[in-house]
């Protein structure tokens, strides 16, 4: 069956579909990953959005539940070159094509997606819009025109939690992975709790919570709305602020709460979470011409001169000169000079934009985590 992409200034990619049939409308954005389809089909951080796979060969793993980085996909569409058909893992649990249709998104292949990421990293980030349905590419357009995008939106609303929770309190789901466990052997060990904190979700995916907890963090997971006063109510050592989708200006509840926040607790912020705190430190935020989304963007220590290879997915970044002075911004990126890390000179928070829990990788940044823990254990 013909799919249909066109993007709102009237680009048009004709294909073919898979997955489930009909029509959607998002911002369109690419991903530059060779692996971890199904991490980026899960993450909460692209609600809203149609993703395209800059690799050409996807779904050869096929897809597996172990994997998810929440327990139902986010992406509005999903386009890539070329389809595998037939798996070939011994973890698979269904195709790709499968799983697609099981949530009822619409996918597309035979596209040229690096003419379209071409494209896109050229006129800059663009709604879309995706379907099989028989109208012209004039009329898919107009769609595209129409539909609602990221900016102004509050997505964060529809992934959070709605309850507050105790995070694996039996350690069933947090053990690092291993191919041992999966054959009914014994799981790796877990540190003994030594810190219980609060982590607000913004569309937080499963592996920083896994992650939290092999460092030794007990995590109670609160909903994006909760005030400052409700956080500290639950009497933790610090405060995790998570990822999550949309527009970051668009949260005033989020901004009120971190600010509220700020000098009481320790707190860690990454992706959305950090954008929330250049907010709270009295900045600001702009978009991106295309975003940074992929797991292979540099970014530098301006403490160490040390450059890493981050896995990121944001469309924002937080604006440097509207940082205050007694904000110092810690790390770049090396593409295009965004900030990439901030620190509060006086008070013990600290960010991050891009991903140190990177599932599926790379792991250069897992060491934040640690770097949390010590702050926590210092102001103690």
């Amino acid at each position: 069956m013909r799919a249909l992409l066109a993007l709102e200034d009237g680009r048009f990619f004709e294909g073919e579909s898979f997955g489930a049939t009909g029509i959607c409308v998002g911002e369109m954005c690419f991903n530059t990953a060779m692996t971890g389809y199904q991490e980026v089909l899960t993450d909460p951080s692209y609600r809203g959005q149609i993703v395209a796979m800059t690799y050409p060969l996807i779904g050869n793993y096929g897809i597996n539940s172990i994997d998810q980085e929440s327990r139902s996909p986010h992406v509005r569409g999903f386009v890539i070159e070329e389809l595998t058909e037939v798996p070939s893992n011994w973890r698979s649990e269904m195709s790709l094509d499968e799983y697609l249709r099981k949530w009822n998104i619409p996918g597309a292949q035979g596209i040229d997606t690096r003419a379209l990421t071409r494209h896109l990293r050229t006129r800059g980030a663009m709604k879309a819009c995706l379907t099989t349905e028989k109208i012209s590419p004039e009329e898919a357009t107009h769609r595209a025109i129409e539909g609602e995008g990221v900016i102004g939106m509050d997505y964060v609303r529809e992934v959070s939690t709605s309850k507050i929770y105790q995070w694996d309190p039996e350690d069933r789901f947090s053990a690092p992975w291993s191919i041992a466990a999966c054959n009914g052997g014994s799981k790796r060990a877990l540190p003994p709790i030594k810190f219980r904190i609060v982590a607000y979700d913004y569309g937080m995916k499963e592996n920083i919570l896994r992650l939290l907890r092999q460092k030794g963090f007990a995590v109670t997971v609160v909903p994006a709305s909760t005030t400052a006063d409700e956080a500290l109510a639950l009497n933790p050592d610090g405060i995790f602020l998570s990822n999550g989708p949309g527009d970051p200006a668009a949260l005033l509840y989020a901004h009120k709460a971190v600010q509220d926040l700020m000098g009481k607790k320790p707190i860690f912020g990454i992706c959305l979470g950090h954008q929330i705190l250049g907010f709270a430190f009295g900045g600001s935020t702009f978009k991106l011409k295309f975003g940074h989304r992929g797991a292979n963007q540099p970014v530098k220590d301006l403490r160490t001169g040390k450059v890493a290879i981050t896995a990121q997915n944001h469309g924002f970044a937080v604006d440097r000169e509207s940082l205050p002075q007694n904000v110092e911004v810690t790390h770049i990126n090396l593409n295009d000079g965004t900030v990439e890390g901030m620190r509060h000179k006086e008070l013990p928070i600290f960010s991050v934009q891009y991903h140190p829990e990177a599932a599926p990788g790379p792991h250069d940044a897992t060491y934040f985590f640690e770097q949390f823990a010590d702050l926590i254990e210092k102001q103690r």
